[in-house]
């Protein structure tokens, strides 16, 4: 069982840091999260690769 990852990402509104969990099973996932500080909706796209290492873009509506 693996469990959740915690990732610093930046939000691509307020620009402020945030904690997001990363479930490192899935080597590509897609979904949508408010942020927890201006509560806008971020995208995130996350890739996890053969070594365990996470990737996290966050992009906003526009991007």
């Amino acid at each position: 069982m693996f469990q959740q990852a915690p990732v610093e990402v930046t939000c691509p509104y307020c620009w402020e840091r945030i904690e997001i969990l990363v479930d490192p099973s899935e080597p590509v996932q897609e979904y949508v999260e408010d942020c927890s500080v201006c509560c806008h909706p971020i995208h995130f796209s996350v890739r996890v690769d053969e070594d365990g290492e996470v990737s996290v873009e966050a992009r906003s509506d526009d991007d």
